[in-house]
């Protein structure tokens, strides 16, 4: 910190305040004149001013609780699951026990406050104890230290953080808008092809081009898992990575006599998700069994694996597929109902010229993805850097350049 600025302890600069929930049974403690909040509910703010709360409390709720309204412009700290979310109330605020209340003393600036612990999250979610979940203690919170610079230097320094911050809350956003733009260019492009293969009557259905079965367990399982040279692959949700292309290893195996009792697949194959996020496919680098949460896609002759798999992958079968899923409770998709799809398969050397020609967009489309985080990751660093130089007094003003 920079010399010449005194040095105060959060506790000595603030009054540290806890909170507390009333019983969530008694109806007269809850839906009152009272703003409430929790860290769930911060954790899901994009801007760090609330003025109102997604539950409120009665009179009663507070004299039959620990919460205590906080004065406006306090901030409030989430001291638990996780550490680290900041808002600063704008009207009287209660808090629930996962929070830490910071009512600035004299001479300390609500917003400077703010910006301060922002800098320093990760030292306060380090700070955390706890064998099930870890929390801050107000103990711990009122010994972290804070620079003091005189009032006008604080708003100072708060003036220029905000508008640094503006301009780089406005070029994430940017970023972001691109980011999705550029991951949409694949699938606007994959579905559009198809839908144009699609209108020139060679559908076929999914069942017509390929051999499908699904997977079973062994029961029970448990007694199947192997850690034996014999072992067979074990093949599970789990072992795929969403937007991956193969499955090339699996963390478990099962003995041959529970191989058996299951379904056997073999490198070359496709894989097919029927659990919450049914539909996503995968093409085997292994042999093994799967499970009952797998479809298995054998190919006939005359379909090229790629298109294949760009085929399955498109929105233009994502969407049959969410048409033909059914469920109460969590949508999937029957074998009955996969054998149903309707897909383009025009002939081979058609089929691989689209490969080639998605292959490439995917290629453009990736470089895109890539510069686009790269952009956020700068923006983050930037800001990272910004609060740094505020707080050890190095900000200059010309930081905005920096956007």
């Amino acid at each position: 910190m920079k010399n010449g600025w005194p040095v105060k302890t959060l506790g000595e600069a603030c009054e540290v305040i806890n909170g507390g929930t009333p019983k969530t049974g008694t109806s007269a403690y809850w839906d009152g004149p009272h703003q409430w909040i929790t860290p769930a509910e911060m954790g899901k703010r994009l801007s760090p001013y609330v003025d109102a709360t997604e539950r409120t409390i009665t009179d009663a709720g507070l004299d039959n609780s620990s919460a205590r309204p906080l004065p406006p412009k306090s901030v409030i700290l989430s001291s638990r699951a996780p550490i680290g979310h900041l808002v600063i109330n704008t009207v009287p605020m209660a808090t629930n026990q996962g929070c830490k209340g910071l009512v600035p003393r004299k001479g300390l600036y609500y917003k400077f406050l703010f910006y301060y612990l922002v800098s320093i999250r990760d030292q306060l979610d380090a700070m955390g104890t706890g064998a099930t979940f870890r929390e801050l203690s107000g103990g711990k919170l009122k010994e972290v230290a804070i620079p003091l610079p005189p009032l006008p230097e604080q708003r100072r320094i708060v003036g220029i953080l905000d508008e640094a911050f503006a301009g780089i809350a406005t070029a994430k956003a940017n970023a972001e808008k691109n980011l999705r733009n550029a991951r949409a260019l694949f699938d606007g492009g994959s579905k559009s092809a198809f839908e144009e293969l699609g209108n020139n009557n060679n559908q076929k259905l999914l069942r017509d081009v390929c051999y499908v079965d699904r997977g079973s367990s062994p029961r029970p399982i448990k007694d199947y898992f192997t850690t034996a040279a014999d072992g067979v692959n074990w093949i599970k949700i789990g072992d795929s990575i969403e937007g991956d292309k193969y499955i090339t290893a699996t963390k478990q195996k099962i003995t041959p006599k529970g191989a058996l009792e299951s379904v056997r697949v073999k490198e070359g194959d496709f894989l097919l998700t029927n659990s919450m996020s049914f539909g996503r496919p995968y093409i085997l680098k292994i042999n093994g069994c799967i499970h009952d949460g797998w479809y298995c896609l054998r190919l006939n002759e005359g379909l090229d694996a790629d298109y294949f798999y760009h085929l399955l992958s498109s929105a233009y079968v994502r969407e049959q597929f969410n048409r033909l899923a059914s469920g109460s409770v969590v949508l999937n998709i029957s074998s009955d109902l996969v054998k149903r799809a309707k897909l383009p398969i025009p002939p081979l050397a058609e089929q691989r010229k689209i490969v080639k020609r998605l292959d490439e967009l995917r290629a453009e489309t990736h470089r895109l993805d890539s510069l686009y985080q790269r952009k956020l990751a700068a923006l983050d660093a930037l800001k990272k850097s910004l609060l740094h130089q505020a707080f050890s007094g190095e900000l200059a003003g010309k930081v905005l350049s920096a956007v």
